[in-house]
């Protein structure tokens, strides 16, 4: 059987907090390791082909951290988008952010802005969700809708599967192949709830600093070993490969 192939990865970072405890250090340095672990895993990407990586770095829930984590995180993510959207133009990879930019400062809403700019064409992509929720996404398409019946453009008849996903984040994207969380828990947590409807998951006992290429490239043999089927039996997936 031939290797699956794997065009877009996503993966929630999780365990940054317990590295950190887990080396006696504060938890703000467990995320600046996190962050570090990015580029690493963004070359094992291109290694494997991949043209969509996701990254899950903060979700709607996560602003009820106690208020020195959700600044300390405010402030790695502001430094990485001066920092990276550089280097992300020279190599060719488009940054996109999504999520509810609303509630970012003024300050991190212009940084966003602009590493976008600056990193906005390319072969490639990184995704960061960040103040993003899957429920928050289906329903801010759900609201899009709403405002074309208002106006009488749509009749709700005509609101299906295929008139809502233009409107859902990353539309223009291949879905994920792969979701991957670290950090051991069992869990999607909110995350590309729309687009992943068919995704492999896979669960890694590693919190994020320590996941390391090695671990992305298990994650990857072990997605390639199965059968996808999108709602079809085994055996019409052997038929067609057959065939």
């Amino acid at each position: 059987m031939d290797a699956q192939p794997i065009r877009h990865i996503a993966i929630i970072m999780d365990g940054n907090n317990r590295w950190a405890r887990q080396r006696g250090v504060p938890g703000p340095s467990g995320h600046k390791a996190g962050v570090e672990r990015i580029r690493d895993v963004m070359q094992c990407c291109q290694k494997h082909g991949v043209e969509v990586l996701t990254l899950f770095a903060f979700s709607s829930e996560n602003w009820q951290r106690p208020p020195r984590e959700v600044e300390a995180l405010m402030t790695l993510f502001l430094t990485y988008l001066k920092r990276e959207s550089k280097r992300l133009q020279k190599e060719g990879i488009r940054l996109r952010v999504i999520g509810n930019r609303a509630r970012f400062s003024e300050r991190i809403q212009r940084a966003i802005q602009e590493a976008e700019d600056t990193a906005a064409a390319g072969d490639r992509h990184l995704v960061i969700a960040a103040d993003y929720g899957g429920q928050w996404d289906i329903a801010n398409a759900a609201r899009r809708l709403a405002e074309q019946v208002a106006a009488g453009t749509l009749q709700p008849r005509d609101i299906d599967e295929d008139t809502l996903q233009p409107h859902i984040a990353l539309a223009d994207l291949p879905p994920p192949d792969l979701l991957i969380r670290t950090g051991g828990e069992l869990r999607i947590s909110n995350f590309l709830l729309w687009q992943s409807a068919y995704t492999e998951l896979y669960f890694s006992d590693l919190y994020w600093p320590d996941f390391d290429s090695e671990a992305l490239d298990a994650a990857v043999r072990d997605f390639q070993r199965r059968q996808r089927r999108f709602g079809l039996s085994g055996d019409q997936i052997e038929g067609a490969v057959s065939a």
